[in-house]
């Protein structure tokens, strides 16, 4: 698979992820991992792990949601 930014840009680079949000493949230049924390039922009440699991953006897909994250009046 290919990284689809690459793409638009005229180069041919290999993607090492999949955007969660647009399913795109992404290159190392064009990737923003995150973490967040692992939502499941470990015990009774409880629903959150104290492990981490990563999310995987492409450029494109995280400037859209950084403008949108109500934590960051700034919109960055």
């Amino acid at each position: 698979m290919r990284c689809y930014d690459c793409y638009r840009e005229g180069i041919e680079t290999s993607a090492v992820a999949v955007c969660i949000e647009c399913h795109a493949g992404v290159c190392p230049r064009h990737l923003h991992p995150e973490s967040e924390p692992v939502r499941r039922s470990t015990s009774t009440g409880r629903v959150w792990s104290a492990r981490e699991s990563r999310r995987m953006y492409c450029s494109v897909c995280h400037a859209s949601l950084q403008q949108d994250d109500p934590a960051d009046p700034g919109g960055m």
